[in-house]
Formats: structure tokens, sequence, C-alpha cells
């Protein structure tokens, strides 16, 4: 049967089906660091619908499992292709179909880049608002499929908010057209919404209609803030927030982070203990902005520097953006994304610190301070997560969820979190997901294994 299916493939799709052993190894992993078990099949790397339909019509015939795949820098292990499978690369499918600045709308094919598209509607003096930090090689049907976030999403809103539309191959073959090219469209149900964030369990995204924002009119402003501990930092990003401004983005480091990403860098070594907010002000009223939340910091008790410059403020947003790879030098990372409500955050980093103690692990944390968004990140040694490792994990998980917050705000369930799924959804509401996932999927072929544990 794995010899007919690989077979047909190749009859009907020829050089697109990629049976080498480099190929198929390629996509058994993400960049969360957890690999499928065995290898594929074969990768498929669709050039347009016309291919997705056809692999998805010989996978349902054969009862082949299928996974679509973007870019593969997902960080729960949603896109990672095993044993017996297809991994239907979405890769090749990257270009935009058309844009128009009188309707603020794009229609793109899944495989673009975030910063290609960006860089493609600058001349209309149009951008799409979704930033992730892997936002250079992240491609927007992987933003799709998993719902992401990004340093943005505080004043701009997630993908959730910026998609007015979706192009979906069923398990069959079938494409369905989604959602509307209007703002506003309420005729049915919204299965736009439902299929962002299903980590193509639901079907495969090949097109997308994006709402897009016009460009932001003024100069940015960028600030930092030092405080003596990551507690005192998260108090004062909430009294921002209290405060009633809307910084575009406001990032925390945790001391950890901190030394890390200066360590990477080649910086001077910051204060022993002490946690940075970052925070970036935009729009005709950005200075006024990062005054007031210059002094909503220094009251809260921190060292407050605004960028002189364009190239102060790079520097201070590098740092930010080198904490992944900063994180690698101290370990093995499982990057973890629980959010709580933004007045919580001095709590949930009460809990973090007494789970760092319970267990005698280190846990270096991010955070999307601008919207209760957490990275903890969990540091060891080897390939494999030690099991004391997850029983930490799932202490934080459940603290997050006690402070009423959610197992996953940008990165998705995949493979990582599954186990987890019904303590927060509820058996009824993880039931109902289930069944639903079986109307659009009866034979279970799309991304078998993910989000809803066996």
């Amino acid at each position: 049967m794995t010899a007919d299916v690989v077979a047909q493939l190749v009859a009907e799709l020829g050089d697109r089906v990629d049976v080498t052993d480099a190929a198929r190894a390629a996509v058994r992993a993400d960049k969360s660091g957890h690999a499928a078990t065995g290898m594929p099949l074969a990768v498929v790397h669709a050039r347009d619908v016309a291919d997705v339909q056809t692999t998805l019509r010989i996978a349902s015939a054969t009862g082949t499992p299928v996974v679509p795949r973007g870019a593969g820098t997902g960080l729960a292990g949603g896109a990672n292709t095993g044993l017996g499978e297809i991994a239907l690369s979405l890769r090749a499918m990257d270009r935009i179909l058309s844009v128009s600045s009188d309707d603020l709308v794009a229609v793109v094919e899944p495989g673009i880049l975030n910063a290609d598209l960006n860089a493609a509607l600058a001349p209309h003096g149009l951008w799409w608002a979704p930033d992730p930090a892997s936002r250079d090689i992240s491609t927007v049907g992987g933003n799709i499929a998993t719902g992401a976030g990004g340093l943005l999403c505080a004043k701009y809103g997630v993908v959730r908010d910026a998609v007015l539309g979706v192009d979906l191959v069923l398990a069959d073959g079938r494409l369905l057209r989604l959602g509307h090219r209007t703002v506003k469209g309420v005729t049915g149900l919204d299965l736009t919404s439902l299929v962002i964030g299903s980590e193509g369990i639901l079907g495969v995204v090949v097109g997308a209609t994006l709402k897009l924002r016009r460009l932001v009119p003024g100069a940015t402003r960028t600030l930092a803030a030092t405080f003596a501990d990551v507690r005192d930092a998260a108090a004062a990003a909430s009294a921002v927030t209290a405060a009633g401004v809307q910084p575009a983005i406001m990032e925390l480091m945790d001391a950890a982070c901190l030394a890390a990403a200066h360590r990477l860098l080649e910086l001077p070594a910051p204060t022993p203990g002490a946690a940075q907010l970052t925070v970036q002000t935009d729009g005709p009223a950005a200075t006024v902005e990062a005054e007031t939340i210059a002094a909503v910091l220094t009251a809260a008790g921190g060292n407050v520097r605004v960028a002189a410059d364009d190239a102060e403020a790079e520097q201070l947003w590098t740092v930010r953006r080198s904490m992944h790879p900063a994180m690698e030098t101290l370990g093995t990372t499982l990057i973890e994304d629980v959010s709580v409500p933004r007045s919580a955050l001095p709590a949930m980093f009460d809990e973090i610190a007494r789970i760092e103690a319970a267990y005698g692990l280190p846990i270096p944390t991010v955070c999307h301070a601008g919207d209760g968004n957490l990275h903890p990140n969990f540091i060891f040694d080897g390939p494999d997560v030690p099991e004391v490792v997850w029983e930490a994990a799932e202490d934080l998980f459940r603290s997050a969820l006690r402070l009423g917050g959610t197992l996953t705000g940008e990165h998705g369930v995949g493979v990582l979190k599954r186990r987890w799924l019904a303590d927060e959804l509820g058996d009824d509401q993880w039931r109902l997901q289930r069944e639903i996932a079986r109307v659009f999927d009866p034979a279970g072929i799309l991304n078998p294994g993910k989000v809803f544990a066996p």
C-alpha cells in the first residue's frame, strides 16, 4: 500500500513529490525540538491549489494521513510528519494574488513569509499587522494555522483579527471559499474563525483574504526600563495598562533572558537580577505617549532610558529578538506559551519563581507584557525532555489556568500540549470539538494525533 500511494502521487504530480531521505527527515521536526517518530512516505511540494486537491484525493482514497506544513517554524510540533504520513508543503505557494488599497484587502497564497508580504505592501502604503518574532521566516499560512500573535498584537490584534476569509481544501479534495471580502458579513456560521488556529485538522488553507491597515504615520519612539526584579517589572507593565496608554509593543525580559541576550550580542552585562521592559509607541502621539509611559515606569521604580535615535532603538529590539538564540546557548530549550489576564502578570511570575524552586529548574521567561502572553523556557541537557520538566510544565499550565489564563496564547496545541487540552476546555467542550473536526474530516486523515490526544 505504501508503494502504491507514493506511485500514485508521482504519477499525478511528478517532480513535486520528493522521496529523498533528506527531504523526509527535514519534515519530521519543527522549531520546538520535538520530532515525529519514523520517516514519512514523501514530501509533496504543492505549487497550486490543484496540487493540494490531487494530494488529498489520493490520500483520502487510500486512507493515508496528510500533514500540512509551511516553513516549519512552529513551536508545538503541529506540523511534524511521521511514519506512514505525507508531508504536504505549501511553502512554494507564495504569491500575492491581489492588493486593493481602496478596500484595504489582499488575497495571498499561504506560503508567503510575513516579512516578504509587508515588504510588498509597503509601496502601497499598507501593512498586515500580525508580527510574530519569527516574521522573517514564518508563513502567513502557518500564522493562520496556529492563530499566531506576536509583538504588536496588544494594539493591532492577532491573526484572527486580520483575516476576512480563507480558501480551504477538505480531506476529500473539495475546495471551499470561506468568509468575505467585506469588513462586515454574518451569513451563516463563522467558519473562517473556526479554521483560524485549527492547526491543519479541519482542512488545508490554500488562500487567504487579509484585512490590511494603512501604514502608521509619524515616527516611533522606543524606551527601556530596568527593574530590580521581574515581579517589579511585571507590576510596572500592569501599571502602564491601567494608566490607559496603549503602546504598540511592550516586552518584558527577566534577568536570565536579559543576561543571556547580552552575552550572545557581546554587550555589557546587565545588573544582576535586573529585568527589563522595552516599549515602543507609534503614531502621531508617539512622543507624548512615550513620555507618559516613562513617567509611569519611573514611578513604579524603573530606571528609564528613551532611545535617542533609530540606531539605539534598533539595538534595544535586537536584544529582545535575540532571546531564542540566546536561550539555545544555555542548553536544550522547551519554549512554552501561556497567557494570563494582564493584571495577573505579577502573580504569574510569582508562580514561575515557585516552580523554579520546587523543581530545581531554571525557567528564563520573556513576556509580551502588553497582552499577558508569557514564554517560559525550560532549559535542560540532552535531546529528550526529562520527566521533571514535564511535571514542572504541568504545574505551570495549571497555575496559568487558576489565574484565569490559557494553555497557549499563540503557539498552538500541536503534540506538546494535547494531554492538557481537556483540563482547560472541560470534557463536554473537548468532545464537541472532536466531533466538529470529524464533520470536516470523517476519516481523520488530516494531521492525526495533533491537538486532540489519541
